[in-house]
């Protein structure tokens, strides 16, 4: 974790100088530092990335960035998870489809395909797994900037 802290406007900067916006709530979120004239909602809007307090309640946003004992909390799951049913099909299922730590961009791919299992599962449809449409949806929002 980052040792960055909020500026006044609960703004946190990223490694590369940035703002960071998976670390900072949505209600703060003010890139350009221009003065708010109505108020932001809480969350984001469902098309972007989460918010720091979204990603606190989501195991598979939370699974996004690569923290160094990643390898360790996938396989931590199927021992922790509260659904019993998706705790033993996710760690059969991670038998079969081992992690791939090895880089950010891998582990959002084989996250992505993991829950893109799921989706098939439920019957729902599969999401894009292209580095791009992750990123875009777990980490920078829509290039058309409508999370700023």
């Amino acid at each position: 974790m980052s040792n960055a802290s909020p500026s006044k406007s609960g703004m946190i900067m990223g490694p590369d100088g940035k703002p960071c916006k998976s670390c900072t709530a949505f209600r703060n979120w003010n890139p350009t530092g221009a003065v708010q004239k109505v108020k932001k909602p809480d969350q984001p809007p469902a098309n972007c990335p989460p918010d720091v307090e979204q990603l606190g309640r989501s195991t598979w946003t939370f699974c996004i960035p690569l923290p160094p004992n990643m390898l360790m909390l996938l396989r931590a799951i199927p021992l922790l998870y509260a659904c019993n049913h998706c705790a033993d099909d996710f760690g059969k299922d991670i038998d079969v489809h081992p992690p791939d730590v090895s880089s950010r961009s891998a582990l959002s791919r084989w996250l992505c395909e993991r829950h893109n299992a799921v989706n098939e599962k439920l019957g729902k449809t599969p999401f894009d797994c292209s580095l791009k449409s992750t990123d875009e949806r777990w980490k920078d929002g829509p290039a058309d900037g409508s999370c700023e």
